[in-house]
């Protein structure tokens, strides 16, 4: 029998090799059947082991104290929080209460600091294990609960054990959320059963001294079920009897704990009642409290003596969280709400005080409601916004209903750490709510919170539209709130000249004042932005105007544009920098809805610039985000579709484009139809369906006409359009594209426009009996233009178009040279589909293969100094290059001599050393 779980060794053996074993472990039953003793002797013997244990017991009391629980779980990872990132280092700092905050704290921070606090504990290797363990969980407070439930989630190689009480109207769903783990592994369910009759004996003996008789021991442990609590609760009233029950008088009701205890306290002196009472309000019960509170120290003697409390040197616990409950549910609703003033009264910490002034308050009464509001901003700022919401609903229930102006900025405070907790729903209501009841200033941010909940929360756009549109109404037209509107429906609104207006007046607006600047970099990063889709001169001042406001914090509202712009001009570099840098920043503050904006950014940017492997781990994470916030998965989707396209792998991006354009006719969504279009027309040009592709190109023009994008930046379809065009014979209509590619290409110069109009102009001269040689030295010396990490598929291209426009001259050898390049560098890229494309264009020119005279003068060098034995790196001193250069060099010269060896090589050097 292990010490304090008598009648429980199988169970404990049961839950330690669950333990041991991959998976959370619940710990389940109901009040009282002893899962805390249970629970800790598992935590005492996972120390006994050598595991780090990382353990909280929270309370009914303390489940409105924010990041209470968090505390203690965290507070033996103290020693690693100047370690954190700085956002992160002070949101530890606050919950361990360890550091003054002078900034706000986002309730998303502090889950990634509990996040990085846990992977450091598990990363160290310095124990055996790792334990989270949590008792009482459903008493957890509500931002503890959602930290923990954030790092549990993410973080692999935990132990984790949590207890909660199973009954009447306890919830059903696992907590924390540990059934949703990334693992997947099983929640191991231990469910504590009743003790029998001998094990109830020797609970009672231990606990009260009492040794009953077999036949009142079996009567005792079949009234309370099993449950030792009960059974403790019910001895001690058979105790309180004049005499003993006879075999044949019923035994106290143990239905209730509640009535059981009533009895108890009814039987306490009465200064000893009511300082169980106060106890059992306060958060944290101190004698320090209960002094001023005038209870003395004799007042505690009774309820102690009967069992229900505990006094240490510093305060007052009681012997299970159920007599606490119970003692609350017991005080009449007058006489709590005296004794909550009393507490206000007397105590000096304002947040505590502030929470028994909201419970003791019955009208409306401006000090009290000033009071809350102050707290509700202090926890607002602490990072627990669902707590600030209550403190600012009751503020605003105790303002004076004439007070309209205080009165509607409590109720918008409300809506607002509603969203910021994640809440939309309740978000929403809120935020209606408050635009129906007021007018002015107020009903212009509650209908621009309604908006931006729309926009966050995955509604239509057009909510988000309708909604700022009205809250512009509502607002003065030269104010900085309207400003702000203007400057999110420059975002929200997809109707480029519409939206493009909006951010020139909110840019106007906003100019001067200091506390705006983060909305004024936005709103002129994106006057910039839809000028040029319009079809104007990029302003770049705009953004670099911008980009100076800014500073080191991208406003959310535009923060992905300039990558955006840097990235439609194939500046991969830099797009990647920003993109980065910001990633970086979202994973210190846990915001995971751009954590996955910007990888879906970075999957594109690695897709353009040929690193496909670095863009399949950005769309792959995307991805798996994605489907942990419920985003709909359509751009990470058409990524990879997209991906797969250029991999050759065209029957599952059809899939894709084919659902997608099914989504976007049912959703009638744009944006959606745009780029399931172009997936569309580049899966059949890749698979050589030109009729297809040439239908998919026309269709996805209309779409961007319809919607007045002159400039669509991120659509960069016209030269495969042309091809397309070209190959079914639609010449005219292929002139016609190559004058609109050759207007964007004027307005705004790019690398891909220069190597699609060059590409293009082949084609069609070749294809129209026009002598290609003009258009083939344009194309020669656009490819040189273009380094080779910029855009390699394209460049690559370039050459297939080289070959076939040189085939169908009936000149073999250039023809054969430019499609062997083409072919080596799709390969090299990984470009399946199109080295299948370059292998089947060779076919056609014939002829016999290449002689090493055919090789270019580095490369014959290279294949002399390899058939002679050098190895790459001695190969690469003699010629100044790199050994990745040699390797590059080999694995053409091998494709051109069709061969495979260095033992080939030599038979073949020597071969062309005697034919010259």
């Amino acid at each position: 029998m292990r010490r304090g779980i008598v009648g429980r060794d199988e169970v404990f053996d049961r839950a330690w090799q669950l333990l041991s074993q991959p998976g959370p472990v619940l710990l389940e039953g109901p009040a009282g059947i002893g899962k805390t003793e249970l629970w800790r002797a598992l935590v005492a013997q996972a120390a006994q082991a050598g595991w780090l244990v990382l353990s909280c017991a929270p309370t009914e009391a303390e489940s409105e104290l924010p990041y209470a629980a968090l505390a203690d779980l965290l507070r033996p990872l103290a020693d690693r929080v100047a370690a954190l990132p700085r956002p992160q280092r002070v949101a530890a700092e606050v919950v361990l209460l360890s550091g003054d905050a002078h900034e706000a704290v986002d309730v998303r921070v502090v889950g990634a600091a509990t996040r990085s606090l846990l992977e450091a504990a598990t990363a160290a290797n310095t124990h055996p294990a790792v334990l989270v363990a949590v008792d009482d969980a459903p008493w957890l407070d509500r931002p503890s609960e959602r930290a923990l439930r954030y790092a549990l989630r993410r973080v692999t190689g935990l132990a984790t054990l949590v207890s909660r009480r199973r009954g009447p109207g306890a919830p059903g769903d696992v907590p924390l959320g540990l059934d949703e783990g990334r693992n997947g592994d099983p929640v191991g369910r231990v469910e504590v059963p009743p003790l029998d009759v001998g094990a109830l004996h020797h609970v009672l003996r231990d606990q009260l001294g009492a040794t009953l008789s077999r036949p009142m021991l079996v009567r005792v442990a079949r009234e309370a079920d099993g449950n030792p609590l009960l059974a403790i609760e019910v001895v001690r009233a058979v105790q309180r009897l004049p005499r003993q029950p006879a075999p044949g008088d019923d035994l106290p009701v143990a239905a209730s704990m509640h009535h059981l205890l009533a009895d108890v306290l009814a039987g306490l002196p009465l200064a000893s009642r009511a300082a169980v009472r106060l106890a059992a309000l306060l958060t944290v019960p101190t004698l320090a409290d209960l002094a001023a509170a005038e209870v003395s120290a004799a007042a505690l003697d009774a309820p102690e003596e009967a069992g229900l409390i505990v006094v240490t040197p510093t305060g007052v616990r009681f012997t299970h969280p159920v007599y606490a409950a119970a003692v609350r549910a017991g005080i009449p609703p007058g006489v709590r709400r005296r004794l909550h003033r009393q507490l206000a009264d007397l105590l000096t910490d304002p947040d505590e005080r502030a929470r028994h002034l909201a419970l003791c308050a019955t009208d409306p009464d401006p000090v009290v409601a000033d009071t809350l509001a102050a707290a509700a901003a202090r926890w607002h700022s602490r990072g627990a916004p669902d707590l600030a919401a209550e403190l600012h609903d009751r503020a605003g229930q105790l303002t004076p209903a004439d007070d309209r102006v205080r009165l509607g900025h409590r109720r918008l405070a409300a809506a607002r750490c509603r969203f910021d907790s994640g809440d939309f729903p309740a978000a929403r209501q809120a935020a209606e709510a408050v635009a129906s009841e007021f007018d002015g200033d107020v009903r212009a941010e509650s209908l621009l919170l309604r908006a931006v909940v729309a926009w966050s929360g995955g509604e239509a756009a057009r909510v988000a539209v309708d909604n700022g549109t009205r809250a512009l109404a509502a607002a003065r037209p030269d104010s900085a709130l309207a400003g702000r509107i203007h400057a999110h429906l420059a975002v929200f609104d997809d109707r480029t000249e519409a939206a493009r207006e909006h951010a020139e007046a909110a840019a106007t607006l906003l100019d001067g004042r200091h506390d705006d600047h983060d909305l004024l970099a936005a709103a002129l990063v994106l006057l910039f932005f839809q000028e040029v889709r319009l079809g104007q001169a990029p302003r770049t001042d705009l953004l670099d105007r911008a980009l100076t406001l800014e500073g080191d914090e991208p406003a959310w509202l535009a923060s992905t544009v300039p990558a955006i712009w840097w990235k439609s001009i194939d500046d991969a570099e830099r797009a990647r920098r920003r993109l980065h840098r910001m990633l970086g920043r979202a994973e210190a503050r846990g915001d995971e809805p751009l954590q996955h904006e910007l990888l879906s950014h970075l999957g594109e940017a690695e897709l353009l610039a040929g690193r496909w492997d670095e863009a399949e781990r950005h769309i792959t994470a995307a991805r798996e985000l994605g489907d942990q916030l419920g985003t709909g998965l359509v751009g990470e989707t058409w990524l990879a579709g997209l991906l797969d396209a250029h991999r050759g792998r065209l029957a599952e991006a059809t899939r894709v484009a084919e659902s997608g354009l099914r989504l976007a006719d049912e959703l009638d969504d744009d944006w959606c139809r745009r780029i399931h279009q172009q997936l569309a027309g580049f899966v059949a040009l890749s698979a050589g369906r030109m009729e297809e592709a040439a239908s998919a190109y026309t269709s996805l023009a209309a779409t961007i006409d319809a919607n007045g994008l002159v400039e669509p930046l991120a659509m960069r379809f016209e030269p495969d359009w042309i091809e397309a065009c070209v190959a079914v014979g639609d010449l005219d209509r292929a002139a016609a594209v190559l004058e609109r590619l050759t207007a964007r290409h004027r307005r705004l110069p790019r690398p891909w426009t220069t190597l699609g109009s060059a590409r293009a102009r082949a084609l069609l001269d070749s294809a129209t009996g026009v002598d290609p040689g003009e258009a083939l030295d344009a194309l020669t010396v656009a490819r040189d233009a273009v380094p080779p990490d910029v855009l390699p598929l394209d460049r690559a291209r370039c050459l297939l178009v080289a070959g076939i426009v040189h085939r169908r001259s009936r000149r073999k050898l250039p023809a054969r040279q430019a499609l062997e390049g083409a072919l080596a560098e799709f390969t090299a890229i990984g470009a399946a589909a199109f080295a299948d494309r370059a292998r089947a264009e060779l076919a056609r020119v014939g002829g016999r293969p290449p002689t090493p005279r055919h090789l270019t003068a580095t490369e014959e060098r290279v294949a002399q100094l390899a058939a002679r034995g050098r190895t790459n790196r001695a190969i690469a001193d003699e010629l100044f290059i790199s050994p990745k250069t040699v390797e590059a060099n080999l694995a053409r010269i091998y494709r051109k001599l069709s061969i495979s060896t260095r033992a080939e090589l030599g038979a073949a050097m020597s071969r062309a050393d005697a034919q010259a």
